[in-house]
């Protein structure tokens, strides 16, 4: 009996099952299982974990039953060397496995996905070794063109000759005409050996199987010039390899040029912000859209209504909506009970402005209340607004993304995965397709209570540069905020055991003061107690201790007298003694003063007694 045969020039796949000592290898066949994907052999010595999870599907149950019924799949013997190994499973020979999830389901005892687990040695993914699979039925592109090594080929020759191009200088002859990640690892470690570093090796690999496997006759195609011009096209045809002057344009594909170009200062927020991302070739679908929409209506296929005629029948593509804040309204400046509807424009013209701002001012001025309002009329709903609050230990980590320790809910065991933060979250929900007009806010609490530099690392740059894009730290892909993204922070001046935010911070935000010594702070807790009906007393009474109190950072605010409890009997004395008393023992620490005579409501009524 033949033995099957190997795909050619893939390598051995490893995985490790948790808590077990030993690995699983196995490698890839040429014979294809029910499924589509290439048959995978388990290797005979692998690890399997004994326990199935709840999780894994019949086929797999099936299976790991089979095999140890007859004798393939057996108990691993006991190492005196490890005691604390946990009992496991260990193949006596090879295995030939429907595909390599199916092998990966029977090592981990749950449902795996085989091209993401199995790993070869220096750690690429099986995946990289897969034909292409299914991709969108159309996509855009980015390839740039106007400095490759220092030669213009947009106006040279792109938009002359009608094509697209990369350079593959020291490519060898592509027999594929859709090679994998891995042929083209290998080729370009052989050919740029010491002609590129490893990073740069790493990017032209990614860009090389962009250009050559996952475009498409029909994609968008883009590029700029020197001139900053944008210039538009569909790509009409496969990918050729061919030789050319100096190797600047050995692989090229045909295109049909727009005549028109498009200034950089006209184009969307959204496509500027792509153009901003440092590589030769970049995926552009997310923003297809917005780039149908330069070119004017476009009209795509509707496969749902034949038309009988022999020709493509279409439907038009929707227009993309703009974004937009609302306007205040009286209702809720009403409800707000703001002193002028102004007030409330200006800080809408600041976030659409801006994007970002800060609400800062002492305890009790309703910082946090007015934000979480303010974002939920903008954005249209509580579902569009998400709140964190900073403190001294909270890192990048937890803001933006990490790696952070997760149970698996199957297995019920830990491994450090990367986790995206509550801003990455937003983001990405902001960004997605359908979402892109529609206004979405994130609330900082207490923003300068933790170290801002440390949490925000390099989206810094970002909050400035709203039009750009970063490397991120951990995933390594290109981000940037997209401008649908607010940011409302708060801030508390009166805590004294923080600094103020930096220069940095600053220039970023605009900062909007709330004070009992301004509007719309100054005269609120008079307009909520008539607005309720009740004695203007405890109105008098806060204004008299905010004008002994002097510093205006320490200033009390109304919501400490804008509660229920506050209005029954003996509740304004006992909220004064055990909430506004302390803050102000604490300014004072360490000078001597006597607070209940000073601060206390006997002395302010006695104050303001009829004389």
């Amino acid at each position: 009996m033949s033995q099957p045969e190997r795909l050619p020039g893939t390598p051995d796949f490893s995985i490790k099952p948790a808590r077990y000592t030993g690995e699983a290898r196995g490698h890839l066949l040429t014979e294809f299982g029910g499924n589509g994907t290439h048959k995978f052999v388990l290797h005979k010595g692998s690890v399997v974990a004994p326990n199935a999870t709840p999780g894994l599907g019949d086929h797999g149950r099936r299976l790991r039953k089979e095999l140890r019924a007859n004798g393939w799949l057996t108990n691993a013997p006991a190492d005196p060397g490890t005691p604390r190994t946990p009992p496991h499973w260990v193949t006596v020979r090879d295995i030939v496995c429907n595909s390599s999830s199916a092998a990966a389901s029977l090592v981990f005892g749950y449902d795996a996905s085989g091209p993401d687990s199995w790993r070869t040695a220096e750690g690429h993914p099986l995946a990289d070794y897969l034909s292409t699979a299914w991709r969108a039925p159309r996509k855009a592109w980015l390839v740039r063109g106007s400095n490759v090594s220092g030669h213009n080929l947009v106006r040279r020759l792109w938009l002359k000759e009608g094509i697209v191009s990369l350079a593959g200088t020291h490519l060898p002859p592509l027999e594929e005409s859709d090679p994998t990640k891995s042929t083209l690892r290998r080729f370009v470690e052989e050919g740029y050996e010491s002609a590129a570093s490893y990073s740069q090796k790493r990017s032209m690999v990614d860009e090389l199987h962009a250009f050559l496997t996952q475009m498409r006759a029909g994609d968008t195609v883009l590029t700029t010039d020197d001139a900053g011009g944008l210039h538009l096209g569909r790509i009409t045809g496969a990918a050729v390899q061919t030789a050319s002057p100096g190797g600047l344009s050995d692989l090229r594909r045909t295109v049909d040029w727009r005549p028109d170009a498009h200034a950089y200062e006209d184009l969307p927020e959204e496509v500027r912000q792509k153009l901003s991302v440092q590589h030769d070739v970049v995926d552009l679908t997310g923003v297809l859209d917005v780039l149908d929409g330069l070119t004017g209506p476009t009209e795509i296929p509707d496969p749902a209504s034949p038309t009988g005629t022999g020709e493509e029948p279409t439907v038009p593509r929707p227009a993309a909506r703009e974004l937009v804040l609302p306007h205040i309204t009286e209702a809720l400046t009403a409800d707000l009970l703001v002193h002028d509807r102004a007030w409330l424009e200006e800080v809408r013209e600041l976030l659409l402005d801006e994007r970002q701002l800060v609400f800062y001012g002492p305890p009790g001025t309703g910082k946090t209340y007015l934000a979480m309002r303010l974002a939920e009329h903008f954005g249209g709903g509580p579902e569009q607004a998400k709140i964190v609050q900073f403190h001294p230990s909270y890192a990048y980590e937890d803001f933006f993304e990490g790696f952070r320790p997760t149970e698996d809910p199957e297995t019920r065991e830990v491994a450090f995965r990367l986790t995206a933060g509550p801003l990455r979250e937003l983001a990405d929900l902001a960004s997605r397709e359908g979402n892109r007009h529609i206004p979405h806010f994130l609330i900082i609490d207490e923003i300068n209570r933790a170290n801002l530099a440390k949490v925000f690392g390099e989206l810094y740059f970002l909050l400035e540069y709203r039009k750009k894009s970063v490397r991120l730290t951990y995933s390594g892909d290109d981000f940037a905020l997209p401008p649908n993204l607010f940011i409302i922070g708060t801030m508390n001046t009166a805590d004294r055991s923080i600094a103020l935010v930096d220069a940095a911070m600053r220039r970023r935000f605009a900062f909007v003061e709330l004070s009992p010594r301004t509007e719309p702070t100054a005269g609120l807790l008079t307009r909520w107690l008539s607005r309720e009906g009740r004695d203007l007393t405890p109105a008098r009474l806060l204004d008299a201790l905010n004008a002994r109190i002097g510093d205006a950072d320490f200033a009390i605010g109304p919501s400490y007298l804008m509660k229920p409890g506050v209005h029954r009997e003996g509740g304004l004395e006992r909220t004064w003694r055990t909430k506004i008393l302390p803050l102000l023992e604490e300014h004072h620490y360490g000078e001597g003063l006597d607070i209940a005579a000073r601060y206390g409501l006997d002395a302010l009524r006695e104050q303001h007694r009829p004389a």
